[in-house]
């Protein structure tokens, strides 16, 4: 029998699960351009602020966090403010599993609620994997920043990658701030799914 796991809003309890998946991903890996681990009282701020505009989500499995995804700004002018980048997080040992997709399927779900129209991911190359399961769910690419980033002794390129979340309209209606949405039924029937 397939395991179930469950994405939820990521609260207070869980920033220290959190952490610790992130910061493999810090230290040995160029797939995040961040060079030090943040301190937890830092990283808590971050979760706090960013759950202001937009959902950071977790996967738990087994009462145990193995995966998270987010939201930010894209850029900071206002023509930008539909537009918002993506990542996620998932432990080491279990990809493959649906907890990524099921992720960015909640994701999605409530930035489109929120009034986004266009999510960007970055991906430093070469990562074969994120590629591939970005393409999975219908991003498409858009362009390749040559040798952007240095870390761990090297410089890196980043590939740009886009979903469409909903067709551009002529006067569109300003995001809704995550914070003004998080305790609606809308928003609670999106989060606290069971998937397998």
């Amino acid at each position: 029998m397939k395991e179930s796991f469950i994405v939820r809003l990521a609260e207070e309890k869980d920033h220290q699960a959190i952490l610790a998946i992130y910061r493999p991903f810090i230290t040995e890996t160029a797939i995040t351009f961040e060079y030090d681990v943040p301190g937890r009282p830092e990283f808590s701020n971050k979760i706090q602020s960013t759950l202001e505009g937009f959902p950071w989500l977790v996967c738990e499995l087994g009462n145990e966090v193995v995966g998270y995804a987010y939201a930010s700004k894209h850029r900071d002018r206002a023509a930008y403010q539909w537009s918002t980048e993506s990542s996620v997080y998932v432990r080491p040992g279990l990809h493959k599993k649906g907890i990524g997709r099921a992720l960015y399927a909640v994701l999605f779900e409530i930035l489109g609620m929120q009034g986004f129209v266009n999510v960007y991911a970055g991906i430093t190359l070469p990562n074969a994997k994120s590629e591939k399961f970005h393409e999975a769910i219908g991003f498409r690419i858009v362009g390749v920043y040559p040798g952007i980033g240095y870390k761990l002794g090297s410089w890196y390129s980043v590939k740009w990658m886009e979903l469409a979340l909903s067709g551009r309209q002529t006067e569109p209606a300003v995001p809704i701030p995550f914070s003004e949405l998080r305790n609606t039924e809308k928003c609670s029937s999106a989060l606290g799914r069971v998937f397998r």
